[in-house]
């Protein structure tokens, strides 16, 4: 977080570089364009995802550092929030709700309800400029070519996105509505899972942005001359310090009895903060319930982990996602210990991760008309 430097970069699936060798055939060619599973896409530079519950952290962080909410603000959460004079129920990934809700336990427990209703209140208008801090809907800077811009949203974005005489009018214009999905990383939300590496990254480092790179030193063929590459500063978004100690300690929190990824905790020989993100591929119908087995694959929640180590002293920021992997717990989440505990652990790492756990439920997917 503190350098920029990028320890690990991986999309999968992959392809054999071996047939561009010599001039891949045309059958080849054929069958990786046509592979639904798209193999020559960089996933990690490229790939547009909704980051389901992952985003609700910077949510919290915009919410406090506009001044819209404090910490001790709370709501009842009975399953589901509704617009002011209508029936449609955006519904939480827990049906009967998580009760009494203030702004820590929201990130917790991961409660949908809570920022429906604080998206809903703060407005597009809000939320986009904070949320843009993070790097969300900017291209990072990477050293590497065709990165991916992503969709922070925006009345001005959908003015663009549907500027096309397809488009009927009421496409362009912002819907009250549209907000409301925006505040559990759904609706027209969509970064590369580098996007949300670096966000991430910005958090760990409490509001400090580097560029990211991937290559270390420079090499002159000649001399042998070793040249290192240096931490690029950005700039420091000047985040109030308590804000950033307060999601920092409630992303702790979803590693610790209670939270959404607490099985994952355990045994951990650091600190970790986290944040565990269900993204729905597809939309649930109204009264409908979510059954990932009666889907296809590629419409299947995708899986999603955030996180930095150690709290006090971040060395590491990574985010993860297994695309239709389900719950953000038990797929994406372990990979992530495991790369966190390799990293600072090394040798030792292996001995002490726990084991994911075996249900396979919907943590936080979350309807997201």
């Amino acid at each position: 977080p503190a350098t920029g430097g990028v320890l690990a970069f991986v999309s999968k699936p992959g392809f054999d570089p071996n047939l561009f060798v010599d001039g891949i055939d045309s059958q080849s060619w054929k069958d990786l364009n046509e592979d639904w599973k798209r193999p020559l896409i960089n996933r990690a530079l490229r790939g547009l995802y909704p980051p389901g519950s992952t985003f609700k952290p910077f949510m919290a962080m915009a919410a406090l550092e506009s001044g819209f909410r404090d910490p001790g603000y709370t709501i009842a959460d009975p399953g589901y929030f509704t617009l002011p004079g209508s029936s449609h129920r955006f519904r939480d990934s827990k049906p009967a709700g998580h009760g009494t809700v203030n702004l820590f336990k929201s990130i917790q427990v991961s409660s949908d309800t809570y920022y429906y209703k604080l998206a809903w209140d703060m407005g597009i208008d809000r939320i986009a400029p904070e949320l843009a801090k993070f790097g969300l809907g900017s291209v990072t800077g990477i050293d590497l070519d065709h990165e991916a811009k992503g969709v922070l949203p925006s009345k001005e974005w959908k003015t663009r996105r549907f500027a096309a005489k397809r488009y009927r009018e009421e496409h362009r214009r912002w819907l009250p509505a549209d907000v409301v999905p925006i505040g559990i990383g759904q609706g027209y939300n969509a970064y590369t899972p580098l996007q949300m590496a670096q966000a991430t990254a910005i958090l760990a480092n409490n509001g400090v942005v580097f560029k990211p790179h991937v290559v270390k030193e420079i090499v002159d063929t000649q001399t042998g001359t070793r040249t290192q590459v240096e931490p690029q500063p950005v700039r420091d978004n000047h985040f109030k310090p308590q804000n950033v100690d307060f999601v920092k300690s409630a992303m702790a929190a979803v590693l610790k009895p209670g939270g959404t990824a607490a099985r994952l905790g355990g045994n951990l020989a650091y600190e970790m903060a986290g944040k565990t993100g269900t993204a729905q591929v597809v939309q649930i119908k109204q009264g409908a319930k979510y059954n990932a087995a009666a889907l296809a694959e590629q419409h299947r929640d995708h899986s999603w982990f955030i996180a930095f180590a150690p709290v006090a002293e971040p060395k590491i920021a990574i985010a993860v996602i297994v695309e239709n992997g389900g719950w953000g717990a038990a797929a994406a989440a372990p990979i992530a210990r495991q790369l966190t505990d390799f990293y600072l652990l090394g040798d030792q790492a292996a001995s002490r991760l726990v084991p994911p756990p075996a249900q396979q439920g919907a943590e936080d997917a979350s309807e997201s008309d």
